[in-house]
């Protein structure tokens, strides 16, 4: 935020003066990243009546714009119900100040804003009275503004504004502002009659798709790109476009049974979007392509796991006009790459987009653009993908387009190699001299009470919702905000409950109706430290889970940490032991969800996979509470909140492999051999160490004390060439495991 020794920024000149002091200590002292930079140049209140507060609007939009031009990659945020803050209690007018103030700020380069969806005012649907009045206080237009806005609001003060479903007026619409209406505010109740009175007047299917319902989305597609509408409510519109098309399906096919020209909907193109080999999770993928849908995209959806040849096979055939790849794990950054050399291999000639959690806008210029000649585009977002998608495709933008994206990857490229480069690491034995140096007496170490392997099938789903963070959640909704007080924040408030109310309606009958099986398996076994390796015991054998130590180097007093310091070594003189686990909630997910696609409603399949994933991480935490209790039994009088549970106020922690103290996902081999996973759950790993089913998580227990969570960072090559060694395997094997961790 725009804070310094002598305060809070006020004005334009604080600003900048402010956030360029900011930018270049960190850019050119501590070597941040730019793109991880994101400044809040602080947002107040108009309409005060107070003279010094009639550019604070105007300020704060001049102030993203000199951010934008002159700090290369910083990003903009700002909390958007500052501005109405004058205007408390009348929410007309603090909704339309929101729509205007951000969509004037998205002109001035405004990245991203605190702003609750649901409880925005679409720009072009506020009243022309209202959004004159209110532009005039926003952008200082006029001495008078406040005034009059004032004067406004104190006559529309007492009226209630009404929902839109109850208020029914758009009914006595023309059949084509009714589908209009019914797709921008995603009403389906009465979308099958409108479309039955639209092919009555149309005459033929193929003219109400091409006429009011591409209208329809048009407008929707328009206001999602212009920042005008968000994404819950554009994958309702979606929702609500499929089941018009549905509806009109067999006419279509009647007209070609009966030898008529059906003809063909005009589109912009095929995009082809997959998740690549090895990795099953697809939210992401699944909200982009609804989203490129509704801006008349047809879209190709390959599904999960699918090899490089399938995918470039299908572009070609189906004549695509882009390939967007998702993947979450990071080995499918790999197989990214893998795809952009062969679309090179065979001069494809079309856009590349990446996508996924693990994906990144730095990885995505150093490890896979320099691989491809035509445009490779890291796509952050659902509401990104238009705007990318759409300017690869315009004859007009795409050259522009292109060239800025290339020199951008230039800098993120060079930055790449001057940040790495400037890090300071150890050698691995100077590292592991300043390993953890913990104390391991009976006071740290507890015997489980029940050692071995446990398998626990048909664990019933009531008892996991009490424990679900929903956090996350709202998080995939593009939502921001701490649960449970989202759904009191003045600015997210109303959306969230709408998006919360949905989900627990669905998770109580998906409970009662038993959608979904929990099964979970875990083993309690004696461990021993040897160097950066825990050596496990049990009756079929030894098993060795090998772990990694931070290299970079550390402040006095500060440990180069592995996970193995949590574990005691011989000279300890004590036996410790190791916990490990497998869980999933995604058992019979994928019938349920299958229903809803074929029901064209992808917005509940959207739902039912986010709650799936909540689930599994809810029995983690429910197996997690019961190991520390009672299987192990450590931390037997433990009476910890569902809010301390989620804040890891236990003693212990679960990290699992693929995470920053263990990014090798090969370790989960040897997890599931030593739990016989597979056997006992049904879970299984792909070849890539993705488990499926996708909700699902695995990892290890630690028991003592003093163990945390901690980032590796990255890592230098003799520790790589040592680790190598210690499994047995060689050394680019190795590093195709480590790629996101490596420094070189």
């Amino acid at each position: 935020m725009a804070f310094d020794e002598q305060g809070q920024a006020d004005s334009y000149e604080r600003r900048i003066s402010i956030c360029e002091r900011a930018y270049r200590l960190l850019v050119d002292t501590a070597r941040f990243d730019p793109s991880d930079i994101i400044f809040d140049p602080n947002i107040f209140p108009v309409g005060t009546g107070m003279e010094e507060h009639r550019d604070n609007a105007v300020n704060f939009f001049r102030a993203t714009r000199w951010i934008k031009e002159n700090l290369p990659g910083a990003l903009v945020s700002g909390g958007v119900s500052n501005v109405s803050f004058s205007f408390r209690g009348n929410n007309q007018v603090r909704e339309a100040i929101h729509a205007a103030f951000l969509y004037h700020g998205i002109q001035h380069g405004l990245d991203m804003g605190i702003v609750n969806p649901s409880q925005l005012e679409v720009y072009d649907e506020i009243p022309k009275e209202l959004l004159e009045l209110v532009e005039d206080v926003v952008l200082n237009r006029r001495s008078d503004a406040t005034e009059r806005l004032l004067e406004f609001a104190d006559r529309h003060k007492s009226a209630a504004r009404k929902e839109l479903k109850g208020d029914l007026a758009w009914r006595s619409d023309s059949v084509e502002a009714r589908i209009s209406q019914a797709l921008i505010k995603g009403i389906v109740e009465f979308i099958e009659e409108d479309t039955a009175e639209a092919l009555k007047k149309y005459g033929r299917p193929l003219h109400v798709i091409e006429g009011p319902l591409m209208a329809g989305m048009g407008i929707v597609g328009d206001l999602f790109g212009s920042g005008k509408m968000f994404l819950p409510q554009v994958v309702k519109s979606a929702r609500v476009m499929k089941k018009a098309v549905a509806w009109l399906e067999p006419y279509l096919q009647a007209e070609k049974d009966a030898g008529m020209d059906a003809g063909q909907r005009r589109q912009n193109g095929k995009v082809v979007l997959a998740t690549v080999k090895g990795d099953v999770h697809d939210i992401g993928k699944n909200i982009v392509g609804v989203v490129l849908a509704c801006n008349n995209y047809e879209i190709v959806d390959l599904g999960v796991m699918v090899p490089a040849e399938k995918i470039l096979d299908t572009a070609v055939a189906e004549g695509a006009v882009a390939i967007g790849l998702s993947g979450l794990i990071t080995p499918s950054l790999d197989e990214m790459v893998h795809v952009a050399r062969e679309m090179e291999r065979r001069k494809l000639g079309i856009p590349l987009l990446i996508g996924g959690a693990t994906t990144s806008r730095v990885h995505t210029a150093v490890k896979i653009e320099p691989h491809y000649s035509q445009p490779v585009v890291h796509v952050a977002d659902a509401s990104r993908a238009v705007t990318v998608v759409g300017s690869l495709m315009s004859d007009d933008q795409k050259t522009a387009f292109t060239a800025d994206l290339r020199r951008e990857y230039e800098k993120v490229r060079n930055h790449y190699q001057q940040h790495a480069s400037g890090k300071e690491f150890v050698s691995l034995s100077v590292a592991r001299e300043n390993a953890a140096h913990l104390a391991f007496t009976p006071t740290e170490v507890t015997p489980p009470a029940m050692p071995g392997i446990h398998v626990m099938e048909d664990i019933p789903l009531d008892e996991l919702v009490p424990l679900i963070d929903w956090t996350p959640f709202f998080q995939s909704w593009e939502l921001a905000g701490k649960f449970p007080a989202i759904l009191d924040d003045e600015v997210v408030g109303q959306q969230a409950r709408q998006l919360y109310d949905d989900a627990i309606q669905m998770l109580n009958t998906l409970v009662k109706e038993k959608w979904l099986a929990a099964r979970a398996v875990f083993g309690l076994f004696p461990a021993v430290r040897q160097g950066d390796d825990i050596q496990v015991t049990h009756h079929s054998g030894h098993f060795t889970f090998h772990t990694l130590r931070q290299q970079t180097k550390k402040a006095a007093g500060q440990p180069n940490l592995a996970l193995a310091d949590f574990i005691a070594s011989p000279s300890d003189g004590i036996q410790d032991y190791l916990g490990c686990f497998a869980v999933s909630a995604g058992f019979g997910l994928e019938a349920h969800v299958a229903r809803f696609e074929r029901q064209h409603d992808d917005y509940s399949a959207i739902l039912l996979k986010a709650l799936a994933d909540r689930l599994a991480e809810a029995l983690a935490e429910y197996l997690h509470r019961l190991v520390r209790t009672r299987h192990w039994g450590y931390a037997a009088s433990e009476s910890l909140t569902n809010e301390a549970l989620i804040d890891e106020s236990y003693r212990g922690i679960r990290p699992a492999p693929g995470y920053p103290a263990c990014p090798d996902h090969l370790e989960k081999e040897t997890l599931w051999k030593l739990l016989g996973v597979e056997a006992a759950t049904g879970i299984q790993l792909t070849p890539s160490m993705a488990m499926h089913p996708a909700a699902s998580v695995s990892g290890y227990y630690f028991a003592h004390p003093e163990a945390r969570y901690f980032g590796l960072g990255k890592i230098a090559s003799d520790q790589v060439e040592d680790y190598a060694a210690r499994k047995g395997i060689t050394r680019e094997h190795a590093e195709k495991w480590l790629a996101p961790v490596l420094n070189y």
